[in-house]
């Protein structure tokens, strides 16, 4: 097995445990960095964003993880554009890599469903949509995360 494939098994395991898909990426991608700290807002910064944010079906939970864990693995703690530009770069090349594989960047258009409407919901949840759809979007995810290192 990969390291890749075992961040994203680890990530994939944290999301059938109950974390969303954002906190799930965030989580796993955060003890593979091994930070050498533990930090009481991962995953709980992420929870939000589930659903694409609030269930609103905006953009994918599983991408949102990668963009939080790029900011925390390439972001400086103070302030100033410049200092920023390596970490909109890693953003960018997230969302623009996510978007060219799944069609799309957004919850709604990958799971086909609304979760903001209840009936919608449960057809979610009837379909098994989360293993279906969201655990692959979550595996594409950390792969995308795990190869920024890789680029030239």
């Amino acid at each position: 097995m990969t390291q890749s494939q075992a961040v994203a098994d680890q990530a994939i395991a944290h999301f059938k445990n109950g974390y969303n898909c954002a906190q799930s990426v965030l989580l796993a991608l955060y003890l593979h960095m091994d930070m050498n700290t533990e930090n009481s807002l991962i995953p709980k910064i992420a929870a939000g964003f589930g659903g694409g944010i609030g269930r609103c079906g905006s953009v994918c939970g599983a991408l949102t993880g990668t963009i939080m864990a790029a900011g925390i693995k390439y972001a400086p703690n103070e302030p100033g554009i410049e200092k920023r530009a390596q970490t909109y770069a890693n953003a960018k090349a997230l969302y623009k890599q996510f978007e060219t594989d799944q069609g799309s960047v957004f919850c709604r258009d990958l799971i086909k469903y609304d979760l903001s409407n209840p009936e919608e919901a449960a057809k979610f949840r009837q379909y098994k949509i989360q293993e279906k759809v969201c655990q692959r979007l979550i595996k594409v995810a950390v792969e995308n995360f795990l190869a920024l290192d890789k680029q030239p």
